[in-house]
């Protein structure tokens, strides 16, 4: 079943599109992938079950598609989500752990990050979907929207936390082979219909963001695709 560039994944229950989700992350770690990981409240649970069921990340990379300008422990920061709930509890760490420094300037963290990616292939990427419809830190109306040339760049939040952000542009994201996002809750279904049930549009900017030569999935449970019509 397919949306607008994606194939829909439609789940029973928030559980179950978390451990989806945390199949293929664990597919990805044994493979020694390059994975990318989102914040945000959706994938926390995925990421424990991926701990769970593959407590061995040691031929994998982790990186991060966005990241809040704050130090690593503010409890804002993508990055604690992701130690938290996935690092902290696996038995062997990832071979690199490259996180976006959120502490320093925005735009010295996006230089920094900007040369960490380039070279770099980017084998799974894991998004979010907010609530108007952004995807990493890319929001409707953002300038970051045009950028076609920098992997990364320092952006202003759309949303709350009102904090700056430092995120991939569309390029870097389209780049991955293999895009994954997970949406949950009725909250979300507003959102989802506007990335995923229309074509790409920049008020909505997760409606253009898919892998250029890859798939694009969408994890959803029923009550995110309750206004999806595919």
């Amino acid at each position: 079943m397919t949306v607008y560039g994606a194939e829909l994944v439609r789940a029973e229950s928030e559980e179950e599109a978390a451990s989806i989700v945390a199949d293929a992350l664990v597919e990805a770690a044994r493979a020694g992938r390059a994975i990318v990981l989102t914040g945000g409240h959706t994938p926390g649970r995925a990421y424990e079950l991926a701990a769970e069921r593959e407590p061995d990340w040691s031929a994998a990379s982790v990186l991060w598609g966005d990241e809040r300008c704050v130090p690593p422990e503010d409890e804002r920061s993508n990055y604690r989500l992701a130690r938290e709930h996935l690092l902290d509890r696996l038995e062997a760490q990832p071979r690199e752990v490259q996180r976006i420094h959120g502490e320093l300037e925005p735009a010295e963290a996006a230089d920094e990050y900007e040369a960490v990616l380039r070279g770099v292939h980017l084998d799974l990427m894991l998004l979010g979907l907010g609530p108007d419809a952004h995807a990493a830190s890319l929001f409707p109306g953002s300038p970051a929207l045009e950028e076609r040339e920098r992997l990364v760049v320092a952006t202003e939040a759309g949303l709350e936390p009102f904090v700056d952000r430092v995120t991939m542009t569309l390029p870097a994201l389209a780049s991955a082979q293999d895009m994954l996002f997970i949406v949950t809750g009725e909250d979300k279904a507003e959102a989802v219909e506007r990335a995923f049930g229309r074509p790409p549009d920049p008020a909505a900017p997760g409606s253009m963001v898919r892998s250029a030569t890859g798939r694009t999935r969408l994890v959803t449970d029923i009550p995110a695709a309750s206004r999806l019509h595919p």
